[in-house]
């Protein structure tokens, strides 16, 4: 499908990218970039890429698909060094978890926008980080969010969104502003819940008897806490408007629940609790018939 593919940032996602692309014959050369020069040479000892360079400029020559994969608040500088050599004849895309954030960086390089590029988001990952943890299936039967403005390319969409299907992904199309909204709700959101309530638990004086009596329950919501703090914190600032708003509503209704506990209201928390359960069956219901 491609002579060379480019990947920016060869963590968990960029890794699994390279490995899916290779397994599906989707590029006849898989070269790799990003900070630290030990795990590009880990991701080349895997067998994740076939080689590497130190420099954006260089590993982008001649490529005819680049992956940004580096974490979004890096977005900005590696839209000023892939300028210099931007081509018309390559297809630019990113796996970035806000997209606003990325559209921005993009017009705050090029001005007008570059119609080759297409914004992205594949909803899959782990709580592992690291080119050692990506997956040749990570994608397999996972959502694809593709996000174009008015300035991208209809040729660039199709072969991005034909490029994802071949790795088995699910593709949709949504709005950036869209996309943020609901990304701050459904994953932004939980993220923070799982950090912030880690957090308050340590700085209790009871440390060791509190995690050492935590029951599955607590294991399992918090396991997102696991997650690569520096992605999650970059994630958080980029998409910070939209977050803040959707953490001032559960500021509301978490005060609902408050009250009604100090009113000692059993029918107030039963019909909050009713009908969240009844929510959470409905979507897993919209994953079982995915």
């Amino acid at each position: 499908m491609f002579n060379k593919l480019c990947i920016i940032g060869v963590g968990l996602i960029g890794g699994s990218i390279a490995r899916a692309c290779k397994e599906n014959k989707l590029a006849k050369q898989v070269i790799g970039t990003g900070r630290r020069q030990e795990n590009l040479q880990k991701a080349v000892d895997l067998g994740v890429i076939d080689g590497y360079e130190n420099s954006v400029t260089a590993a982008v020559k001649d490529a005819d698909l680049v992956v940004i994969c580096s974490p979004v608040g890096s977005f900005e500088k590696v839209f000023t060094e892939l300028k210099a050599t931007w081509s018309e004849t390559c297809v630019y895309t990113d796996v970035g978890s806000t997209k606003e954030s990325v559209i921005n960086a993009l017009a705050a390089v090029f001005v007008d926008i570059p119609g080759n590029f297409v914004a992205a988001h594949p909803i899959a990952g782990s709580e592992q980080n690291g080119v050692e943890a990506s997956m040749a299936d990570l994608f397999v039967d996972k959502r694809v969010i593709i996000t174009p403005t008015v300035a991208t390319e209809a040729a660039a969409i199709k072969t991005c969104q034909m490029w994802w299907q071949a790795m088995g992904a699910i593709v949709s199309e949504m709005t950036v502003q869209h996309h943020d909204e609901v990304f701050a709700a459904t994953s932004h959101l939980p993220h923070v819940l799982a950090y912030s309530l880690v957090e308050l638990l340590k700085n209790k004086q009871d440390e060791r008897e509190i995690f050492e009596y935590a029951a599955g329950g607590f294991k399992d919501f918090t396991r997102i806490a696991s997650s690569d703090p520096d992605m999650w914190s970059d994630i958080c600032l980029a998409n910070g408007p939209q977050l803040i708003k959707v953490i001032k509503e559960l500021e509301q209704v978490n005060r609902k629940i408050s009250s009604l506990i100090e009113n000692n209201d059993k029918q107030g928390l039963l019909a909050i609790f009713q009908s969240a359960q009844g929510a959470r069956d409905y979507f897993l219901s919209l994953q079982k018939s995915k």
